[in-house]
């Protein structure tokens, strides 16, 4: 393994989050009288709700909720956390309090194609994708300049058919030396072993080129283009030991003709996973993706709230 190491961290033009501002995700058996528990709870706690979001499954009896909220009386997320015990206890909650200043840590994974990796780093740059990128892992050397430049860590692991489980020991350790809340596949084209899947059950974002469930394979575009599809596009999931087959966070499409050829259908499907990849990460890393069996529970950004997403 290769690593090249910055000696300082570009900063991206992002601006800095108003302090105690933050996020609750509750998921539990649906009943009577949760969203009220909730919101008495912040209110008596000096909280102000800006935004929230609930789903009622009624084919699983799940209940899931996001609400935003800024505390305007100091209660730390300690304080918070400690309150909120006897609510969670008497509805039997899963849930989490996030901090909105802080950044989730993201390793990304890139092998040959760099469409998504330099559309993701120029979000991050801009502050589009207010992430903390700690790493990136290719098996090749053909972005290490670009990641480099980024004052980014760059760990060169090659894999080969006989290495594959020492080069994904090699990963994992990256991953966790690096302390990564996220990983993000930007075209890497290695299967990942079931252990890994397992180990890190919804932190990996995978683009798949295609629209799924359709035309999988390595080369679907060009599947696409002999059935004669007016509709290309592509679909974020997160990765799972079934491949390409774990719960959808974002897909999108665009339309295409007959006159188009296969290198047209590749051009207009590298634009679409690039977008699609990066909806996937923002809706993960603003906690608005609840895992749901095999589908996700993706709560939109409410009208308004992009600008106040950027800045944390």
């Amino acid at each position: 393994m290769t690593t090249v190491s910055p000696a300082a961290t570009l900063a991206p033009a992002a601006l800095t989050p108003a302090p105690n501002r933050f996020t609750l995700t509750v998921r539990c058996p649906t009943t009577r009288g949760i969203v009220a528990a909730i919101s008495n709870y912040l209110a008596d706690s000096g909280c102000n709700i800006t935004d929230s979001a609930q789903f009622d499954d009624q084919l699983t009896g799940s209940f899931f909720m996001r609400v935003s909220f800024s505390s305007q009386t100091g209660e730390t997320l300690a304080d918070l956390r400690n309150g909120f015990a006897p609510i969670s206890g008497q509805f039997g909650m899963d849930h989490t309090f996030h901090d909105d200043a802080e950044k989730t840590k993201v390793v990304i994974m890139v092998s040959r194609f760099g469409h998504c990796l330099n559309d993701i780093l120029y979000r991050w740059r801009i502050g589009a994708l207010p992430i903390d990128i700690v790493g990136v892992i290719a098996n090749h050397l053909d972005y290490q300049k670009v990641v480099v430049n980024h004052d980014i860590p760059f760990h060169y692991i090659p894999v080969t058919k006989q290495n594959k489980a020492e080069a994904e020991a090699r990963q994992m350790a990256v991953i966790e030396d690096l302390g990564a809340d996220l990983v993000v596949l930007a075209r890497y084209m290695q299967i990942l072993s079931d252990q890994m899947c397992q180990k890190m059950s919804g932190r990996i974002i995978n683009i798949h080129h295609s629209f799924l469930p359709s035309f999988k394979g390595a080369n679907p575009y060009k599947q696409a283009f002999e059935r004669g599809v007016k509709l290309i596009g592509a679909t974020s999931h997160y990765v799972t030991a079934d491949l390409d087959e774990g719960p959808i966070i974002e897909q999108d499409t665009v339309r295409v003709t007959h006159a188009q050829s296969p290198e047209d259908y590749i051009s207009l499907g590298r634009d679409v996973e690039s977008q699609v990849l990066s909806r996937a990460i923002h809706a993960h890393i603003h906690n608005r993706v609840f895992i749901n069996g095999t589908k996700t529970v993706v709560f939109p950004a409410s009208p308004g709230s992009y600008a106040s997403e950027r800045m944390g």
